[in-house]
């Protein structure tokens, strides 16, 4: 069993639930008031330094920053599955991990913030880098059914949590079929849930 230190619209933290649920993680979701700064709060500080979600307790230890979480999810309940150990089969795991910590988060995400958060910050570059993200991933989709080593794995739980909202920063989707086929795919697979779930 692991605790899950979340918000109700975080999608970082929406990405570790999904995982947990895919996998049968035993999991306690701790939600944290966003709208007061709970996440900012010095008792929510020492837990995370960044007050930042999502982060977890696990085995006594502290784990924060989503892509962390979902490696130690993938590799304490998913085995090989989920995340290998082989060098290239893990290389091309993380490559989709880099590109949901950078193009998908400076892109997507961001420029859902500043839409529906009205976050500063410049829209056109945010929604350009996005597209950048979805022309990548609509490149791959195209012609595999996941995003790394024909299986899912958490490439595809790291970079679908935004992506699958990318209408809310006023990004139009239909360009981008085969995305949302390989969004459809991952709905379909045992144990998902909704992010509002």
């Amino acid at each position: 069993m692991f605790k899950l230190y979340t918000t109700r619209n975080s999608g970082n933290g929406y990405k570790v639930r999904l995982l947990a649920s895919l996998v049968g993680a035993p999991c306690e979701q701790v939600f944290l008031d966003f709208a007061a700064g709970e996440h900012k709060s010095p008792a929510y500080l020492k837990i995370n330094p960044r007050g930042q979600v999502p982060a977890i307790e696990a085995e006594g230890r502290i784990i924060w920053d989503s892509t962390a979480c979902l490696v130690y999810v993938a590799r304490r309940y998913g085995g090989e599955s989920w995340l290998p150990t082989d060098p290239l089969g893990m290389a091309e795991v993380a490559q989709w991990l880099a590109l949901a910590s950078n193009e998908i988060q400076f892109g997507l995400q961001a420029a859902r913030g500043i839409v529906t958060m009205r976050r500063p910050g410049n829209l056109e570059e945010c929604q350009a880098r996005g597209r950048t993200a979805l022309g990548v991933i609509e490149q791959r989709t195209a012609d595999h059914p996941w995003l790394a080593l024909g299986r899912p794995t958490i490439a595809d739980i790291a970079c679908q949590a935004y992506v699958e909202v990318a209408g809310d920063a006023n990004i139009d989707m239909s360009a981008y079929p085969a995305t949302q086929a390989w969004l459809k795919r991952i709905e379909g697979l045992p144990g998902w849930v909704s992010r509002v779930q």
